[in-house]
């Protein structure tokens, strides 16, 4: 395959979510939390979306080949949102664990205020948590085991004695700073398992490919064409490796993460 391919948007409904998707997505009448971008054949980076109107739960996601890495591209967030990574004072596993039980753990998180445009990275083993009134874009390894904390008392199952020997117990560093590349680019993160660039254009793009790394093209505004196929804000484009530049056509400005996957990564 050497075609760009338009990624399956998956809709799912959580107790946290909300019924305002708009611009990327129609109203729902439903509470929906996230939204998930896949392939055909599976790729070991995750796209999704998250639109928020409780705060999720208190969690933390193991290291590894499994484990899930991830940075979060703040779309929209309503005043006084908030999201916490990390702790802000070295603590405890003991400290942790009664903090938890006792649903004293947020008070021990270093929450940050939240705008558009921001990026936060969290590494494997950060202790994190997103609040309410949030929408975003989500970059992570493409694996979903969590250990939940701290759940504001609602009837899910908690992993308090797998998270807590696991979490990193430092403080993190929050804020990502871009990293200017050239007139339309900038890096907002970058590990082992994905780099993620972000696009501003209003005139034709070229999105050059790897040799033996794939990328996905998530469109964030505006719509175009990508080489000869249609796109629109919302989607995530899939290009394999092995294939040919690829050019992005606005017909009005285009705001897009260009993210790559990790270079063992061969063929898709």
């Amino acid at each position: 395959m050497t075609r760009p391919e338009r990624l399956k948007a998956t809709l799912h409904e959580k107790i946290w979510g909300s019924t305002n998707l708009e611009p990327w997505f129609p109203r729902s009448d439903r509470k929906i939390g996230e939204v998930w971008f896949t392939a055909d054949s599976a790729i070991p980076v995750l796209v999704k979306f998250l639109f928020t109107s409780a705060k999720l739960s208190v969690q933390v996601h193991p290291a590894g080949a499994r484990g899930k890495t991830e940075m979060w591209y703040i779309l929209r967030a309503e005043p006084g949102a908030q999201i916490a990574l990390g702790f802000r004072e070295p603590s405890s596993r003991e400290r942790m664990r009664e903090a938890a039980q006792s649903g004293e753990i947020e008070s021990l998180l270093r929450w940050f205020p939240v705008k558009p445009g921001e990026t936060y990275f969290a590494p494997a083993g950060t202790v994190h948590a997103i609040g309410a009134g949030i929408a975003l874009c989500e970059i992570q390894q493409n694996s979903d085991i969590t250990y939940r904390l701290y759940d504001y008392g609602r009837p899910r199952e908690l992993h308090l004695e797998q998270g807590i020997a696991i979490a990193d117990l430092g403080a993190q560093c929050g804020l990502s700073q871009p990293v200017r590349r050239s007139a339309t680019r900038q890096l907002l993160a970058g590990c082992e398992y994905f780099e993620t660039e972000l696009i501003d254009a209003e005139e034709k793009v070229e999105q050059k490919a790897h040799v033996n790394r794939f990328q996905l093209l998530v469109f964030l505004q505006g719509h175009g064409a990508l080489d000869d196929a249609s796109f629109r804000q919302g989607e995530v484009w899939l290009i394999p490796a092995q294939s040919f530049a690829h050019q992005i056509y606005p017909d009005s400005p285009v705001r897009v993460l260009a993210v790559t996957g990790p270079a063992e990564v061969s063929k898709i």
